[in-house]
Order: structure tokens, then C-alpha cells, then sequence
């Protein structure tokens, strides 16, 4: 028998690839690996293609066994990794024997750590992608301890090295820049100068859905009423009626009636987010 044996689920375990972007017009949201570049770096170090399955923990890693000689990479947030007790490299290629276990630690700065394994994980493919999505129900289920988890055939690249170290660390201050459209003009022009002043922090209440904020001066509404519901991107920018910024992720529903200050353009600022712990705080600053 072949595969990875899910020994500890962690607090939130997901399979995530790329995504599935570009079903929008039948509901069905992007998904994907929030920390996009820990995500790629975890498959070039094993010689993996860009789309290759991988896990993402949340908060406190996961245990696997390896029923199979494997070798697998750990990237994302900085963590402890043991190989049958034994510590071995984060951030680079590691070799797993037939029956050992491999215990990923809790995230010892930001939230979400990256394992991939050579060959990919080849649960079935959703819609072209192999994604967990927590808003849709899409994709293989969050894991649980005893899921067996395939892989997939190792491809005929050698395992290349990388630097792990290159990928900039947890934010101690999140920056996000933003883009403002199209509905700013729903809120006073007083509210908008002071969105650049604002401090907020990131609220536990946040998930691979959005990013919620907390703490700071809420946003005041130049007019009443609501939108029709339309359509939502990764990195809008949403208002609720409590006037506090939902910064979308890649779980986010694909339609929305509050209206959306801005977005922040995909790229570091969300890989950041995808890091960023409840309490973090949180600047908006003007999108070059």
C-alpha cells in the first residue's frame, strides 16, 4: 500500500493546489492555496509540477504516516519537523522511510504551513482542481485522523534545491495595499481619507473565507440602502454595516451586496494576510 495516512488532523488540514478559478459565473469560488508563494516552494523543492496537490496546515501542523518510502517538504510558516522522533530540515526535501511518521509542529511565527510530498497528493480532481473549498463543499473533505491520502507517481525531474529562506517571514504589521473601487464612492469622503490613518487588527473570527478586521475607525456610509448583489474578486475590500474592512480570500463567495471599497491586488500583500495572526495589526496604504 502507497500513501500518506493522516495520524493527527491538526486544528485545520485542507488539500490545496492552484484552484479553480474562472467557474465565478456557475458560484463556484477560486479556492487554492492561500499563501501562494509557500505553496510553490513546497513543490520546486521536490521537483513537483506547479499544480501539484499539497496539504495546508493551520495553527498546530499535522501527523502523517508514510506507507511508503516518500520524501516530502515543509514551507509556509516556520515549525518543528521530526521524522519518527528524529528533527530534520523545515524548508527542504526529506526523506521518509516505509512506516515513519512525520509530525509537523505548531506554527512557530504566522499560521499556515505547506507539506508536500514528491509525486503529488492524487486525491480526485473537483472541477479541474483538487482544492478544499470551506465555503462550497467542494474538493476532498478537511482531513480527519485515518484518511489515506494517495500520491501520485513521482515525475523524471531530480530534486532541485530552493531557498526556503528567501520567502519573507510572518508580518508583524500587515500592509495591504489597496486599489479603491467601485463602490468607495458609498462612503463619506472624511471616512475614506481616514481608511489610510486607520489601525486595525486581524480578528479571530477570520478564515481562509476572508480576512476580518477589528479595532479600528469604522468606515461611515455616505448613503443608505444596499447593492443588488454582484460580483465578487479575490482581495475585494467588503464593508458590512459595522463599518470594519472583510478582506477576501481564496474561500470567498463569488457574489456580494455590501459594497467593496477596493481590492487589494493578488500577490504578497494577500500571501501576507494568508500569515498574518489574530491580533496582527493591519494598515491599508494607496496601491502603486
Amino acid at each position: 500500500m502507497t500513501g500518506l495516512l493522516v495520524v493527527r488532523p491538526g486544528a485545520l488540514t485542507t488539500v490545496q493546489d492552484p484552484g479553480r478559478p474562472g467557474y465565478a459565473h456557475l458560484g463556484v469560488p477560486r479556492s487554492g492555496a492561500l499563501d501562494s508563494a509557500a505553496y510553490a516552494l513546497a513543490n520546486r523543492l521536490l521537483g513537483n509540477a506547479p499544480d501539484a496537490a499539497a496539504l495546508e496546515t493551520t495553527l498546530d501542523g499535522v501527523g502523517l504516516r508514510s506507507l511508503a518510502p516518500s520524501t516530502v517538504a515543509v514551507t509556509g510558516a516556520p515549525c518543528s519537523v521530526r521524522v519518527s522522533g528524529r528533527p530534520v530540515a523545515w524548508g527542504a526535501a526529506v526523506r521518509l522511510p516505509a512506516g515513519a511518521e512525520l509530525e509537523v509542529g505548531p506554527a512557530e511565527s504566522g499560521l499556515r504551513s505547506y507539506v508536500a510530498v514528491r509525486g503529488g497528493l492524487a486525491v480526485p480532481p473537483v472541477l479541474g482542481s483538487r482544492s478544499t473549498d470551506l465555503l462550497s463543499g467542494l474538493g476532498p473533505p478537511v482531513l480527519s485522523a485515518g484518511t489515506l491520502l494517495p500520491v501520485g507517481a513521482a515525475g523524471p525531474d531530480p530534486v532541485p534545491p530552493a531557498d526556503a529562506w528567501g520567502l519573507p517571514g510572518a508580518p508583524s504589521e500587515l500592509l495591504l495595499p489597496l486599489r479603491p473601487g467601485p463602490r468607495a464612492d458609498w462612503f463619506t469622503p472624511a471616512s475614506l481619507a481616514g481608511l489610510w490613518r486607520a489601525r486595525f487588527r486581524v480578528s479571530a473570527m477570520s478564515n481562509r473565507i476572508g480576512l476580518r478586521t477589528e479595532g479600528g475607525t469604522p468606515l461611515v456610509r455616505a448613503r443608505a440602502g444596499e447593492l443588488p448583489s454582484e460580483g465578487m474578486v479575490l482581495g475585494a475590500v467588503q464593508v458590512p454595516p459595522d463599518g470594519l474592512p472583510v478582506v477576501f480570500l481564496a474561500d470567498h463567495p463569488v457574489t456580494g451586496g455590501y459594497p467593496v471599497v477596493g481590492v487589494v491586488p493578488p500577490g504578497p500583500a494577500l500571501n501576507a494576510a494568508a500569515q498574518a495572526r489574530p491580533g496582527a495589526p493591519v494598515r491599508f496604504v494607496r496601491a502603486r
